[in-house]
């Protein structure tokens, strides 16, 4: 994760200028391009996490919040298939239903001396263990971005209109070549800076977000959808069974991990 920002409040001469977007903004104005196709709209729902919590911090392992919610989605999709269905619009209106989920989690790196947005693929997060997922986050964290993204520096390096094609072909043209490079759903957090994100850009079917965890141990979890494929009362009920994943399959995987006995107070 990037380091806190440090803000300069010597305040210098300020001069004026104008230059090239930079690569480093590049992608990310990409998706704002094709998150305007998407009609997105965000429920949310106060999900307790007290003692899911307790437990996370109580394995010997490293398990983030991202990889918790990560796999409570993939879970979520498993049981209800419309999760990982995508709209596709071309050459006419129909609707792709894959057989797993992919997740898209946005990851902050720095890289030759900027902050770039890069997106880590987590393939079927539901089938795959606590373990193997933090291990995949933690590389796309902390392994050289050079190696870990490189297609995204490669995609960032060509000119604006032929990555905007190369975007719309990989969106439109396969719901299978759509769903395993650009996932079928999104999550991103700023809950470690004691932010929220009320609905973060996308152009995936659902977005998931959290925020900071409040002193009674809620935090409040939002999924953003694409309208055109479900209504609300269905992700109301979502959010409701992400609680109850949370606090029943993955307390009880957090569980396995532990030794008779280990359990520390919060």
């Amino acid at each position: 994760m990037p380091e806190t920002v440090k803000f300069n409040s010597s305040q210098p001469p300020v001069k004026r200028r104008r230059f090239l977007i930079p690569r480093s903004r590049r992608l990310t104005c990409d998706v704002l391009h094709f998150h305007k196709q998407v009609p997105l709209c965000p429920h949310h729902r106060s999900i307790h996490l007290g003692l899911l919590d307790t437990l996370r911090k109580s394995v010997p392992q490293r398990i983030s919040w991202p990889v918790l919610f990560l796999k409570a989605y993939g879970l979520l999709a498993r049981e209800c298939p419309v999760f990982r269905q995508t709209w596709m619009p071309f050459p006419w209106p129909s609707i792709y239903e894959h057989d797993s989920s992919v997740g898209m989690l946005a990851i902050h790196r720095e890289y030759e001396g900027e902050s770039w947005l890069f997106w880590g693929r987590f393939y079927s997060p539901e089938g795959t263990s606590l373990i193997d997922l933090q291990q995949q986050l933690d590389r796309y964290q902390t392994a050289p971005v050079k190696e870990t993204f490189k297609r995204y520096l490669q995609l960032s390096a060509i000119p604006n209109p032929i990555r905007r094609f190369l975007w719309w072909y990989n969106l439109n043209m396969s719901g299978s070549a759509r769903s395993r490079r650009a996932g079928t759903f999104f999550m991103s957090t700023l809950s470690g800076r004691g932010a929220e994100i009320d609905m973060p850009p996308s152009f995936q079917t659902g977005v998931i977000s959290y925020g900071p965890m409040d002193t009674q141990g809620r935090s409040r979890v939002t999924i953003a959808y694409d309208h055109r494929l479900m209504d609300g009362l269905l992700v109301a009920d979502g959010l409701k069974r992400i609680e109850q994943i949370l606090n029943g399959v993955l307390a009880d995987e957090l569980s396995a991990m532990l030794s008779p006995g280990v359990l520390k107070s919060a």
